[in-house]
């Protein structure tokens, strides 16, 4: 009867351990999602930064600058 019990007890250990590994597994798992999609619209504003500073070096080139110049110009330096 005693060995019944105690392989009882051994068990219920387990199912707690096994249920803590899950919890653990999903939490990392919902971390990871959540940092893929910060980085994702991380870089859709990089993206539109690019775009505004390739549209500001453009317009600077236009107006006959040099290409240093007008990237000087559009990084916050005086022409």
């Amino acid at each position: 009867m005693s060995d019944d019990t105690s392989s009882k007890k051994d068990c219920g250990g387990k199912k707690k351990a096994m249920l803590a590994y899950g919890v653990i597994q999903i939490s990392a798992t919902v971390v990871s999602a959540i940092s893929l999609a910060a980085i994702a619209l991380g870089l859709c504003s990089i993206k539109q930064e690019s775009k505004a500073f390739n549209t500001c070096v453009d317009e600077v080139i236009a107006e006959g600058k040099t290409n240093a110049a007008a990237v000087r110009y559009c990084n916050g330096g005086a022409i």
